[in-house]
């Protein structure tokens, strides 16, 4: 096989051509895994929605959210409806609040003939892209922690050993 055409002389290796189809189709299936589709999940809403559909629904939002996908509410408008946007605005404005430790507005409101549309996205997640372990907090006045395993030393303000007792005090009488 040519590895390099353009050098002179040309370069050429001998190589056995079915290892190397087989280790192209490898290094293909191993950047489709890494791809992530999106997935985006639609919700509909009503200006006259009931309390109770309303936390269903923002429910099965933030699921999806922590699924991993973005999510595009709808806010269905009929009749006289249209009169009064802000009704609408006013729920998307709300959804947007309660999940905002989830997921957070990708696409602000916008009206779209009698609908009026917001997309969601997940956030992303901080341990997840650093790769390591939350660490545990610490004071900041306190020293690092050494790799000894001792616990660390107060610095300032060490405590006073306990008293004794008083029964430990007072020296036995000899009564014999």
């Amino acid at each position: 096989m040519e590895v390099a055409p353009n050098a002179n002389p040309p370069v050429c290796k001998i190589m056995d051509f079915g290892k190397y189809k087989y280790e192209q189709d490898v290094r293909r299936k191993e950047s489709r895994r890494k791809t992530s589709n999106v997935v985006i999940k639609e919700m509909k809403f009503r200006p006259k929605i009931d309390e109770h559909d309303y936390t269903t629904k923002t429910k099965h939002v933030e699921r999806f959210l922590n699924e991993g996908s973005k999510v595009k509410i709808t806010i269905m408008f009929r009749g006289r409806e249209m009169a009064h946007p802000e009704l609408g605005k006013r729920i998307l404005d709300r959804i947007a609040e309660q999940v905002k430790d989830v997921g957070n507005v990708e696409a602000a409101p916008r009206v779209d003939g009698r609908n009026m549309l917001m997309v969601l996205a997940p956030v992303k997640k901080q341990e997840a892209k650093s790769g390591s372990k939350p660490r545990s907090p610490r004071p900041a006045d306190a020293p690092p922690a050494s790799d000894t395993g001792q616990e660390p030393q107060a610095a300032e303000n060490p405590e006073p050993a306990a008293a004794p007792s008083p029964a430990e005090s007072v020296p036995a009488s000899p009564t014999s």
